[in-house]
């Protein structure tokens, strides 16, 4: 098997502290690796490594010869870059450059029907429609539309999307992507999903996203206390060989434990080191009390506090209405929160789920309709963007600012300094700055304040980015057994399978579907609802006895629509195969394709409505 990269003795240390050391390993052509580990554990800092962004203290990377590398960090950079097409189209590739133009001329020039011709004409001679229809598809699927605005003007989540786009037009030999989900839909996600799964290629990643991880990795490499840890299987697997490397460590740590207990009582008595046997044990003292030193039971995260009495009015959203510059996303949203309601929030990236939420917590006023929260109602809102943190203040400063003292689950009061500790957050962090703190850090400080003021209705507003999974596991523990009202926005579909059993579905132009299930649910169900849509597509003459007078089970006007529909639909679908062919011929010039393409998708759309009448009626008439 070829070799593409490889770590060989290699180490790596920030202000004297080892993040791990001679380490080595190899990364072969179609392996798809995911790095896991706590964080700060330094699975960012050996994607740097291999990017070549800086050099190991220790040990060396080695590179196959005229090796690709694409690597997409957690916070992008642009350097010369001023507009999207500055970045994503390479001056030296002839392809690109036309295709960039044929964008722009689009964009920018519409009627310059003359340049738009010549431009055509080129990228036929060149043979590029199909990379240029390649290019489009993937700017148009992480919603990159205007080329020529500026990347100063872009948010931080479009500038990851931005620079992800590139990295997947690109297609290097080996890709190093950091949390490449964060700032992604979940239909965006699936999408990925499937492209980084093709064609074999060269992957390794770190990422938080439990089922993304499991259908993309066929390989997890676990840093954990300075070394490396390879599993050859999914995320399943690593948890079960986990669990019995930890088993065996712990055991070997008890029996350490007690020979070192045994060995300090004699160290106490002072032996002369003169004889060989006693400096033979003597050296072995240290050598057991180094290795004992950093193993043992790792600390782990206790979300564990009390929760706020709850009446029986929760809260209730009353003929809700919402939009932004005539673009409406809430439209007459009706719902009565009960005691127990789990709900999983899902809609594409500008759908309108933040904005339900920041309704909801009163951040946001409606335009129409009201907010009606109950007396008792204690909410917790746990945002994407989230707290405003002074890097001056020290940790535990942060947390005496909301209380000195907690009370949790079980009625026992701590103080912020013990809560602090349970959250993983040693005297050593805890009069440490704010500066000092990693990203998942910042974010489990947000979390643990939010916790300490007792909320009975808890908002999670994209709660696991930054986080790793060990922390999302304690998390996913807390929030199974947590007692009040969840309403959650994720792209984890693990988090959203595990922690919902009903969805408001934003359809992002006012519709707020409510849906009994979890998202897997719902994701079954569409596929059931497109695979019947296109059956009936398939063979809509076949289904004909099915209409049959003598059933008598729909309206004469009922069976007239439904014989109507089964004549209409395959003429719709001839309709859009000869535009197609006509549009794919290659002879056509630009205005007449931007007018074939319209058709095409006024016609789809008619299609997509006139199969679903066809198969309500049908399935009235066989009721």
């Amino acid at each position: 098997m070829s070799t593409y990269l490889s770590a060989e003795n290699l180490g790596h240390s920030f202000h004297d502290h080892w993040l791990f050391s001679n380490q080595t390993i190899g990364i072969n052509r179609g392996q798809r690796v995911a790095l896991v580990g706590i964080n700060g554990a330094g699975k960012s800092t050996l994607l740097k490594l291999f990017a070549g962004l800086f050099l190991p203290t220790e040990g060396k990377v080695v590179y196959t010869r005229d090796l690709r590398l694409g690597y997409l960090e957690q916070d992008p950079s642009f350097e010369q870059a001023h507009t999207i097409s500055d970045y994503i189209f390479h001056s030296d590739n002839k392809q690109q450059q036309l295709i960039r133009r044929y964008e722009e001329l689009l964009e920018n020039e519409p009627d310059n029907t003359k340049a738009i011709d010549k431009i055509t004409e080129e990228i036929g001679d060149l043979n590029a429609w199909e990379y240029e229809y390649k290019i489009k598809t993937i700017l148009g699927r992480l919603d990159i539309h205007h080329l020529n605005q500026s990347i100063k003007t872009l948010s931080g989540g479009q500038k990851k999307r931005l620079a992800l786009a590139k990295l997947l037009i690109e297609e290097p030999d080996v890709y190093l992507l950091d949390e490449p989900t964060n700032h992604l839909d979940i239909d965006t996600i699936e999408w990925l999903e499937k492209l980084l799964t093709e064609g074999g290629k060269t992957i390794l990643m770190v990422t938080h996203d439990r089922y993304f991880l499991d259908n993309v990795c066929n390989e997890i490499i676990e840093i954990d206390n300075g070394k490396m840890y390879p599993y050859r299987g999914n995320y399943g697997y690593y948890l079960e060989k986990k669990a019995e490397r930890e088993a065996v460590t712990e055991a070997e740590f008890q029996k350490n434990s007690n020979l070192l207990r045994k060995e300090l009582e004699w160290m106490r008595r002072q032996p002369q080191a003169r004889a060989t046997k006693a400096k033979a044990r003597i050296d072995a003292y240290y050598e057991l009390e180094e290795k004992t030193k950093n193993a043992g039971p790792k600390g782990k995260v206790e979300l564990s506090v009390k929760t706020s009495r709850q009446g029986n009015k929760i809260l209730e959203l009353h003929h809700l209405n919402k939009g932004f510059n005539g673009h409406q996303l809430i439209d007459d949203f009706n719902y009565v929160f009960k005691k127990g309601d789990r709900i999983g929030v899902a809609g594409k990236n500008g759908s309108g789920k933040s904005t339900l939420l920041n309704l909801i917590t009163g951040k946001l006023s409606p335009d129409t309709g009201e907010v009606v929260p109950g007396e008792t109602t204690v909410l917790g809102y746990f945002h994407q963007s989230g707290m405003t943190f002074n890097d001056g203040d020290r940790v535990l400063d942060v947390v005496k600012s909301v209380a000195d003292y907690i009370t949790m689950a079980d009625g026992k009061t701590i103080t912020a300094s013990a809560l602090l500790t349970l959250f993983l957050f040693p005297p050593k962090k805890q009069y440490g700055l704010i500066a000092n703190l990693s990203g998942g850090e910042k974010k489990r400080l947000q979390l643990l304040q939010i916790l300490m003021r007792n909320p009975n209705f808890l908002i999670l507003d994209e709660p696991t980015n930054d986080l790793d999974i060990d922390t999302l596991n304690v998390l996913e523990e807390f929030l199974t057994n947590y007692t009040g009202v969840l309403m959650l926005v994720s792209h984890d579909r693990y988090l959203l399978d595990k922690l919902t059993d009903q969805l408001f579905i934003m359809e992002g132009n006012g519709p707020v579907r409510i849906f009994n299930g979890n998202y897997s649910s719902w994701r079954y169900e569409q596929e059931l609802e497109k695979q019947q849509a296109k059956s009936v597509q398939a063979a809509p003459k076949q289904e004909k006895k099915v209409v049959q007078p003598k059933k008598n089970k729909l309206t004469f006007k009922e069976q007239r629509e439904l014989e109507t529909l089964d004549n209409e639909i395959p003429g719709i679908e001839k309709q859009i195969k000869v535009l197609t062919e006509e549009m794919n011929s290659g002879s056509t010039e630009h205005n007449k394709l931007s007018d074939l393409a319209r058709q095409i998708q006024t016609l789809n759309d008619s299609l997509d409505e006139k199969s679903l009448r066809w198969m309500e009626l049908t399935e009235l008439n066989e009721s």
